[in-house]
Order: C-alpha cells, then sequence, then structure tokens
C-alpha cells in the first residue's frame, strides 16, 4: 500500500466518524427517535435526556460516559456488562504502558530509508540483520509482557470483588435457590420422576429441600402456547386498526375483516375481531387440556431442585450426588431466562459426543475458511486484481479510484467474509446441549476467536506473503522461512487500515445507529399496529458478547504482534479501545438492554483469551528474532513458559468462584424471607402456565407434595419471559 493511500484511508475513515457522530447528535435529540437512542432509560421508567435536551451540545454524551462510575454501569446494564468495561480498560492500559517504551525506544533506533511505503520509518523492516539494536526490541517484548501480567492480575481480582458482591446481594435471585438436575435414573416401575426426584432429595437435605420441578415433553404444548399467542398478536393488531379508523373516521369505525383461507387469500370473510376472539377461546381450551397431559404422562429425565436457603442450593450444585458420573449430575441452576429447555434432557453421553462432534466440525470450518480467505487476501490488491481481471484496467487505473480500492477493498472483504460466521457459530455451540444462554455465548465467542487468529491474523498474513513470494519459493524453496520473517513488517500497513476502519466506521456507526433508526421508523409506518408491535420494532437487544469480545481480542492480537515489528500500530490500537470504551459506555447507559445476567462469568473467558493473545505473541517474536539471526535470541525462551505458569496461577486461585458460588459468599443475610412459591413459578415454562386463575390443581411435574402429602399448588403467579431459542 503506498503512503498517499494509507492517508486517505485515515482521512476517509476520519471523516465518516465525524459526519456520523453529528448525525447522532442531531437525530438523538430528537423526541421522535427517543426510543432508538435512549431505550435503556425509557424502559427504567426515566427520562431520555440528562437535565432535559442538553444533549444537544455535541458533546454532552462525551461527558456524560466519562463522568459515570461502575455502579452506573451496574445499575443501568448489570454486572456482565461492568466486567466487560474492566476488559476494555484493561487492554487500553496494557496497549498505553506498552505504547510508552515502543514508540520511544523506536523513534530513537530506527532510520528512515527515504521512503514512506509500508510505512518503514516506524518499523522492523530496515533493522539488519544481528543488529545491537535488536537489544532494545528484545527488552520491549518483556516488558509487554510484564505490563500484561500486573495488569490483567489486578483485573481478575476486580472482577472477582465485583461478582462476590453481586452474589452476596440482600437481593432475592431465584437462581440461587435453585440447583438443576441432570441425567435422572431410570423410574422404578408404578413410579413417577416427580415422586423420585422428590424422594431422593428429601432424603439428603431434609429440612431445606422445598420443592421440585421436574422437565417434561414440551412441543406439542409449546407448538399450541405458540399459536395461541400469536393469534392473541393479531386480535391486538385488529383491534389497533380498528380503533384508529374510529379515531379517524366516525365513531362506528370500519370493523376489519380477513378471509380464513391460505395465507389470508382465500376462503370465507369474516369478521376480524369475532374471529380472533373464537381462535383463542378454542385455543386456550386446547391448551388447558395438553397442559394436564403434558404434566401427567410426559415427564423426563432432567428436573429443577428448589431449596429455602442459598446454602444449601450452593452445597447441592458442587457435590457428587451418585457413584456414577453419569446419574444425578447436579449444577448450578440458570437464571429463568437464560434455560434452553431443550438442551436440559440431553443425556451425559449424548452431551460429551455432542460436544467432541461440534469441535471436529468447528476445525474444520476453520481449516476450510482459511482458504477462501487466504485466497481473498491475495487477489484483493490492485495489482493482483489487474493481473486476474484485465478488464478492470480502466476502471482501477483512474487515479482517484485507485486510492480509495487500494485503502479499502481487502479490508472490507475481509469484514463483510467474517459476518457470514457468528450465527453459525451459535448454532453449533448450542447443540452441544449445553444448559443457558450465557454459556452458548461464551462457547460460540470462544469459538470465533480462534477462528479469527487462525483465519484472520495467521491466513491474511501469510496467504498475502506467499502470493507475493511464489516465484521465489519456486526458485528457492529454502527460502521459505526467511521470506516470511521479512515480508511480516509488510504486513502491518494492512493491519493499521483494518483496526482504523473498525474503530471509526465501525464505532461511528455504532454511536449513530443509523441502520436501526431507519428499521424502526419503516417499520413503524407501514408494519407496526399495535403497542406490542411498536416495541418489538425498537426494542435494542443486548451487547452481542458472541460477535464483539471476539473482534476485539482479534483486534489486541493484531496490535500486540505487531506492536514490536511495527509500534506505529499502537496508537491505532489504543484508539480502538478508547473510542469503544467511550461509545459503548454511552450505549451500556442508554441503549442495550442485558438479555441475561451471569455475575461476571464471562471474564475467565476473556482472561484465557489474554493470556492465549499473549502466549502466541511472544512465539511469534522468538520466531521472528530467531529467522534475523540475532544471537541472544534464547533469552526470549522463558517468556512462553511464564506465561503459561502465570495462567496456571490466575486459574487455581480464582476460577472455582466463577464456576460456583463460593459458601461464605452465600450464607451472606438476605433483607427479607424469599417467597418461594415465586421463585418456583419463574421457572415454569410460558406455555405450562394455567391461563385461569380458578383452574384446578395441576398433579405431575409441578405438584407439590407437602408435609402432610397432600397436593397443593397455587395458580397465582408472576410472568418471567422464556424462551427455548435463546439465540
Amino acid at each position: 500500500m503506498e503512503f498517499s493511500s494509507f492517508l486517505t484511508s485515515l482521512g476517509t475513515s476520519f471523516t465518516i466518524f465525524i459526519i456520523l457522530m453529528l448525525l447522532f447528535t442531531w437525530l438523538s435529540a430528537k423526541r421522535g427517535n427517543a426510543v432508538v437512542y435512549y431505550p435503556n432509560r425509557i424502559l427504567k421508567g426515566l427520562e431520555p435526556w440528562e437535565g432535559g435536551l442538553k444533549t444537544r451540545n455535541p458533546l454532552a454524551w462525551i461527558r456524560e460516559a466519562l463522568s459515570s462510575t461502575e455502579q452506573d454501569i451496574i445499575n443501568m446494564s448489570g454486572i456482565d456488562t461492568a466486567v466487560y468495561f474492566v476488559f476494555l480498560g484493561t487492554v487500553l492500559g496494557i496497549l498505553v504502558l506498552s505504547g510508552v517504551v515502543l514508540l520511544l525506544k523506536n523513534a530513537k533506533s530506527t532510520t528512515s530509508k527515504g521512503t514512506f511505503n509500508d510505512l518503514d520509518k516506524l518499523s522492523m523492516a530496515n533493522i539488519e540483520e544481528r543488529s545491537p539494536r535488536l537489544w532494545a526490541f528484545l527488552i520491549a517484548v518483556y516488558w509487554v509482557s510484564l505490563v500484561t501480567y500486573v495488569l490483567s492480575w489486578k483485573a481478575y481480582k476486580h472482577v472477582s470483588a465485583l461478582r462476590a458482591n453481586a452474589l452476596m446481594s440482600p437481593e432475592v435471585k431465584p437462581e440461587q435457590f435453585a440447583v438443576l438436575v441432570r441425567d435422572l435414573p431410570d423410574v422404578t416401575p408404578g413410579q413417577t420422576s416427580k415422586e423420585q426426584v422428590d424422594s431422593y432429595f428429601k432424603s439428603i437435605y431434609p429440612d431445606t429441600f422445598y420443592r421440585s420441578l421436574v422437565l417434561t415433553n414440551n412441543r406439542k404444548v409449546d407448538k399450541i402456547w405458540a399459536e395461541l399467542e400469536g393469534y392473541r398478536k393479531k386480535l391486538a393488531r385488529t383491534e389497533a386498526i380498528y380503533e384508529e379508523s374510529r379515531r379517524k373516521g366516525n365513531s362506528e369505525g370500519k370493523r376489519p375483516t380477513n378471509k380464513t383461507g391460505f395465507l389470508g387469500l382465500c376462503g370465507k370473510q369474516v369478521d376480524s375481531i369475532e374471529y380472533y376472539n373464537e381462535k383463542i377461546k378454542k385455543m386456550t381450551q386446547k391448551l388447558e387440556a395438553e397442559q394436564k397431559v403434558t404434566l401427567r404422562e410426559k415427564q423426563l429425565g432432567a428436573a429443577l431442585v428448589f431449596f429455602t436457603d442459598r446454602v444449601t442450593a450452593a452445597l447441592a450444585a458442587q457435590s457428587l450426588h451418585a457413584q456414577m458420573v453419569d446419574k444425578w449430575t447436579v449444577t448450578d441452576a440458570p437464571e429463568p431466562r437464560q434455560l434452553i429447555w431443550t438442551n436440559l434432557t440431553i443425556k451425559f453421553f449424548v452431551r460429551i459426543v455432542r460436544q467432541y462432534m461440534v469441535y471436529v466440525l468447528v476445525f474444520l470450518t476453520i481449516v476450510f475458511y482459511m482458504i477462501p480467505i487466504g485466497f481473498i487476501s491475495a487477489i484483493t490488491t490492485l495489482e493482483n486484481l489487474r493481473k486476474l481481471l484485465p478488464f478492470l484496467k480502466p476502471i482501477v487505473d483512474q487515479v482517484q479510484i485507485k486510492t480509495v480500492l487500494e485503502a479499502y477493498l481487502p479490508q472490507l472483504a475481509l469484514i463483510i467474509f467474517l459476518a457470514l460466521l457468528p450465527m453459525f457459530l451459535l448454532f453449533l455451540s448450542k447443540i452441544e446441549g449445553i444448559p443457558s444462554g450465557s454459556h452458548v455465548i461464551r462457547a460460540a465467542s470462544g469459538k470465533y476467536f480462534y477462528f479469527s487468529v487462525l483465519n484472520v491474523f495467521i491466513g491474511v498474513t501469510i496467504g498475502g506473503t506467499l502470493f507475493d513470494t511464489l516465484k521465489s519459493v519456486e526458485e528457492e524453496p529454502n527460502s521459505l522461512v526467511p521470506l516470511l520473517a521479512k515480508s511480516l513488517p509488510g504486513n502491518a500497513t494492512f493491519f493499521i487500515t483494518f483496526v482504523a476502519l473498525k474503530f471509526f466506521v465501525g464505532y461511528g456507526l455504532e454511536l449513530s445507529r443509523l441502520f436501526p433508526l431507519i428499521i424502526y421508523h419503516l417499520r413503524r409506518k407501514y408494519l407496526c399496529k399495535s403497542e406490542a408491535e411498536i416495541r418489538e420494532a425498537w426494542f435494542p437487544g443486548d451487547i452481542s458478547y458472541a460477535t464483539r469480545v471476539p473482534s476485539d481480542m482479534l483486534i489486541i492480537t493484531i496490535v500486540l504482534c505487531y506492536s514490536v515489528i511495527a509500534p506505529v500500530i499502537i496508537p491505532f490500537g489504543v484508539l480502538y479501545f478508547a473510542l469503544g470504551w467511550l461509545v459503548l459506555r454511552n450505549q451500556a447507559l442508554k441503549v442495550y438492554v442485558p438479555s441475561y445476567e451471569s455475575y461476571g462469568r464471562m471474564w475467565p473467558h476473556m482472561h484465557t483469551r489474554i493470556m492465549g493473545v499473549l502466549l502466541l505473541y511472544q512465539v511469534t517474536m522468538l520466531g521472528y528474532f530467531g529467522v534475523i539471526q540475532f544471537y541472544y535470541t534464547p533469552i526470549l525462551i522463558p517468556l512462553p513458559i511464564l506465561s503459561l505458569l502465570f495462567y496456571y496461577v490466575c486459574r487455581r486461585k480464582f476460577y472455582n468462584a466463577f464456576c460456583h458460588t463460593a459458601l461464605e459468599v452465600a450464607s451472606q443475610e438476605l433483607k427479607e424471607t424469599p417467597n418461594m412459591e415465586l421463585i418456583f413459578r419463574s421457572y415454569i415454562p410460558p406455555s405450562l402456565i394455567p391461563e385461569k386463575q380458578e383452574d384446578e390443581q395441576f398433579e405431575g411435574a409441578l405438584s407439590r407434595v407437602s408435609r402432610t402429602g397432600s397436593f397443593v399448588w397455587s395458580t397465582s403467579f408472576v410472568y418471567f419471559h422464556h424462551s427455548d431459542a435463546v439465540l
């Protein structure tokens, strides 16, 4: 890439960001757009604009983000979001402290060759082999490693404290009184799974066992419930249309009609309101009948067991309940909204087989994706495109077009290619048999990280280098390794542009929310009629850790691995994480609504990946110094060993408290006696909640065996949202 193209890409990206930021300032100040730019505040009953319309000031959102505290983030978006900002702050600190040394050292120890090509003025490309000046670079590798150890250790301690404080909260959290029990043994003749679970846990925990909820085969009842909910939505929409016609026309209004045939295109014409009311009445009766059959006759081999205190639940989740590992598997219960019901009854060995099958699929995906990504990185340069597609020469040879294409073409091709992957990885993680939505997201995030590192960082580097040096390798095969090493600094400009594109354009679009705004107004104008449909149109969802964390990890991989080779990349990494911290701080406080709370369970995943990136960086530098024949390269050998040792110590010290709730945490007093019936009902799937308050008592999977042996189940409940498909 020519230096002019590099400057063009930076200038264009910065201009786009400024335009998007100004658009955000203008659009977010309009009251009609408040639900797009301030949904989190609106849902919590707060005014969209703090202090009125002061946010018309272009810098007001920056001031609000900078002045916000960690507790503000926790109050608005929960512990998981606060932990994400600990991650951003830790990485930012690593890059800033590394950059101070690396850039000062580099400014004093490098000289220009008289050309700006490949930014050689600020890279190791012009350092001669065996040069004593390489000592400075070698010491810098140790400095970066030391900074990473210190800051990641401090972050681990801080996140551990955040998690403990949240779990010690005097507020009642349903998941702290429940455990998930899988792999129930076969029931004896004449006994139900419900009776089996009750007798088993009552004998072990006679004083604190409350009741159990045995899982059932809900496929049929879920289908009926979904159909019933569909008719209710249609009725609400129809009534909204009717009310609108009454407001616009006469007081009578025009009653909506529809055809009863296929997709409403054929069949008898009927009054929509009467038709949907009749359908709802029939489906309600059908649902009630199926609920009773399901609870009585379709019990499966898993259950949720409830205890009257948090300590017993924590003990049960950490204890071995059966001699055989594939019987009575007890784990912490996820939040009610996180449960993936269809995964809970998958047997122990089936889960293991699925897990290994998914690992193989992910491995094959990484391997075969590397081929097209390496190919794209090789051909998406103007020189190669002109060779492969000669008819494009008249277009790409124009100065203005050539400059823009050189600046953006490879990076855009790579970003678009990567956008196709996340949903597939989420699907693979779900079919492993993972029981909770947050765990699925952690698993998918890990897969995406390995994919990004192997395919983007390594694949692009090797792919682009091999394409350029293929003829030299054919003539002298033994020159492959030296050629790759010498070409490594030349890839720095590609990755600098990639990082700049991600933070200027990416965070500009994130802040401006142009696409969500356009989609909302189009849906509001042409599709939405009822209040529920309007809310669905503007509801923002969560911060999407499954893709956001791996993307951040890819950036720190690129920046760290090139930090010594081409330290000029460090300011771009600092800008990426600083701007991300600022923009996402605003989004966390005002936009995104968490879909779950795992109390920082993502942090060990983040820490492991940071250590993985550091290890890759150290191995890369060890290989690079070796290839350029620096005599003292073996001095770097202890670093990877030290990183593995540091990771082992961190895991032994902190990790268990993230897997389970420590008893000293669970033993903290609550401010009120928990309402166990409400806790129990929060886990009942929506399709099994009775439609009528006065409905008869249900027997079966939800029945309660009292101390006297009578069946009791209150049908008053608090509704909690559940979903089979958390993805």
